[in-house]
């Protein structure tokens, strides 16, 4: 008995139009986190990159927190239109700006209601807990920004 291995008519096409998908969606989300980047530095008391690449704890764990909420939110606005590759590259670029802007938004009104200092929590040169907190609010409402988009 012998058996065949058959691929379909399409698979070359389909397999080339994955790949340029993965390419393309890529560099929305490469562009879109270093957006959220750039908007929680501008935001954040300090340069963090500069605090980041000294080592300070406190800067290392809100970037990092910061980051990950970014990536939540371009994730989610990726899965949720990757149907249709065209409309899903526009819904994916404009839900994860809405996303990075509210994000950044959440997190300082958060700090201002908890009165935590952050220039000198992410200055500090010793972990501070509250750091914590602030990385808390990232999360939290990377999360819900991105539950938000589905």
């Amino acid at each position: 008995m012998t058996s065949t291995l058959a691929l379909s008519d399409t698979f070359g096409s389909d397999l080339v139009r994955g790949i340029g998908a993965i390419l393309l969606y890529g560099v929305v989300g490469l562009l879109l986190m270093f957006a959220g980047f750039y908007a929680i530095d501008w935001t954040t008391p300090g340069k963090l990159s500069q605090l980041v690449t000294r080592g300070l704890p406190n800067a290392v764990i809100v970037t990092a927190s910061g980051l990950l909420s970014m990536a939540f939110i371009v994730v989610v606005a990726i899965f949720n239109s990757a149907s249709d590759l065209t409309g899903g590259l526009i819904t994916s670029l404009v839900y994860g700006l809405i996303g990075i802007v509210v994000q950044v938004v959440g997190v300082r009104l958060l700090e201002w209601a908890t009165r935590i200092d952050v220039g000198s929590t992410i200055e500090s040169e010793e972990f501070a807990p509250a750091s914590i907190v602030v990385a808390a609010a990232h999360l939290g409402l990377g999360l819900v920004v991105a539950v938000s988009i589905s």
